[in-house]
């Protein structure tokens, strides 16, 4: 291998473009771990093949209740299990909980959703909860007295690496209550920036 050390590339006079490669190249990499490469501004990518790795919106996961209802008693918040997984780009989402991976920082999109087994008390308040590193951040509820009543929340985040996010749910109609598995009891999140 061969190594050419300068500190400017640039065209030849007359010249507005430059070819990096040619017929006997598959594989052009700039840089190594640890580098940066600075784009300034005014600089405009035009892109007519296949991008990879750039806004793919990872980490990202999404869990669900299937066939494992939970019973959450009266005025208790209690965490929420989510025992199924359509996807988890990073391996980040287990035992009910996602942990954002090191290196992985930056502002997320984070929902949850709760299907409610027939609470048929009128104004009672069934609430979901998304808990940020053991403690609550929001909160959505609603006052049902209708079958099988959902709640979301959803919230975006700004979240190092080793936060975790849970759901929680509580509910106050007087006795326990059933969280049902359905496919509208869900944890999902991805990254935005």
């Amino acid at each position: 291998m061969s190594k050419i050390q300068v500190d400017t590339i640039d065209t030849r006079s007359g010249t507005s473009t430059m070819q990096i490669g040619s017929t006997n190249t598959t594989t052009i990499t700039l840089g190594v771990s640890g580098d940066t490469i600075n784009v300034p501004s005014g600089v405009t990518f035009a892109n007519a093949g296949t991008a990879t790795g750039f806004g793919a919106n990872t980490p990202n996961f999404y869990a669900w209740k299937e066939d494992s209802n939970q019973t959450i008693s009266n005025n208790t918040n209690t965490l929420i299990t989510f025992n199924d997984e359509k996807f988890d780009s990073d391996s980040a989402y287990a035992s009910n909980k996602f942990t954002v991976p090191a290196g992985k920082q930056g502002v997320y999109f984070i929902s949850g959703q709760l299907t409610w087994l027939d609470p048929s008390v009128d104004d009672k308040a069934l609430h979901v909860y998304i808990y940020k590193n053991g403690s609550q951040y929001t909160e959505a509820k609603d006052r049902s007295s209708e079958n099988d009543q959902t709640v979301n929340v959803s919230a975006l985040l700004s979240l190092a690496a080793a936060d975790y996010i849970e759901i929680y749910g509580r509910q106050g109609t007087g006795g326990d209550l059933i969280c049902t598995s359905h496919i509208s009891t869900f944890f999902f999140g991805f990254k935005l920036i």
